[in-house]
């Protein structure tokens, strides 16, 4: 019985119509098109930037959920030496979600595309959109039900009376984005977005009889980079999501440390030290810690959870890593744009 209220419970949290929250991470600024397809290949320093995220969230409750995401995007166009600077971006990404007994999971294939406008020496504009091929699926097998309770425990070879297999459920779905830039000088850049996944709507169930709309969700994000001084970077910025009454806010800030410069003779990689801390409001508080060797960042993370379910999880949280590279087409690609942002990453 007990499995069978949480995995009812896991699906009431991603249901359409239910006050359910969508995959996420704690590190939303490492998972770029998640967050926003107007985000794909916007990079000014590189060309292409390839990417994989994990994260273990609930591990002390029965049903830990693991989500995977790889993904990778590149520029068509871009460091051109003119007054201008623009490029075309195209991504792809791979995102996996998995949960409880039963094995509840998503699977999601996803093409992004953006285009990316210097509108003058100090701002841009971006647009994009995204088109994903989504699966539900749940293994009906590994669950136990009332009707295979013997009287002293549960009986897996008597019948469930429900559906056996794994169902699978598919679907399409479409999102769409903005971001604006504004870059006043080499040390300072900011940026606002905003996007809506879900746009069509898309109907998902593992009954013919029942059918549940998934709502559109919109977010939200602001980012800004301040270099202060020879070796201290602030990088703080805040993500907001709603969906069907559900609501995520997450700020804080970043701060990386320049350990050694590349233009030093003897330290041929950029290095810096990252530290970090967030908080989701009225969830959990997030310490970050990674670090950066050359086009290299790998970053980890953990959700220390203050919300009424901290006791019910021994106040753990979610366990969450980053992996990055960036890279040029060509190895002795010079500096040739005219996006004046801080060059740090």
């Amino acid at each position: 019985m007990r499995r069978l209220v949480i995995f009812i419970l896991g699906c009431c949290v991603i249901g359409g119509n239910a006050r359910g929250q969508s995959m996420h991470f704690s590190q939303y600024y490492n998972a770029p098109m998640l967050l926003n397809p107007a985000n794909t290949a916007l990079m000014p320093d590189n060309d292409f930037r390839v990417g994989l995220n994990y994260r273990n969230q609930w591990a002390a409750v029965p049903v830990p959920y693991n989500t995977f995401s790889a993904f990778g995007d590149f520029k068509v166009g871009g460091n051109k030496d003119n007054a201008h600077n623009n490029w075309l971006g195209v991504g792809l990404a791979f995102f996996n979600d998995k949960a409880g007994d039963g094995d509840l999971s998503l699977t999601q294939f996803q093409a992004s595309l953006a285009y990316h406008l210097q509108l003058t020496e100090f701002t841009m504009i971006s647009a994009g959109l995204s088109g994903a091929m989504v699966q539900r699926s749940v293994n009906f097998d590994n669950l136990t039900f009332d009707a295979q309770w013997d009287g002293l425990a549960f009986n897996t070879n008597m019948p469930n009376n429900e559906k056996v297999g794994v169902l699978k459920d598919n679907y399409y779905t479409v999102g769409a984005g903005l971001n604006f830039a504004w870059f006043p000088n080499e040390s300072v850049y900011a940026k606002v977005g905003g996007g809506v996944a879900n746009i069509n709507q898309p109907v998902e169930s593992f009954y013919k009889s029942t059918k549940n709309t998934i709502a559109y969700r919109p977010t939200g994000n602001v980012d800004v980079v301040i270099k202060t001084g020879t070796s201290l970077i602030i990088n703080p910025s805040v993500y907001y999501t709603t969906q069907s009454g559900a609501s995520e806010l997450v700020f804080g800030s970043l701060f990386r440390t320049i350990l050694t410069d590349p233009s030093q003779q003897l330290n041929p990689f950029n290095t810096q030290l990252i530290l970090g801390a967030y908080c989701r409001l009225g969830d959990a508080l997030i310490g970050t810690a990674g670090v950066q060797v050359g086009n290299i960042q790998f970053m980890a993370s953990y959700d220390f959870t203050m919300s009424s379910l901290a006791p019910y999880n021994a106040s753990y949280g979610a366990l969450e890593f980053s992996l990055i590279y960036q890279g040029k087409y060509y190895k002795n690609r010079g500096q040739n744009h005219t996006y004046s942002c801080p060059r740090f990453f």
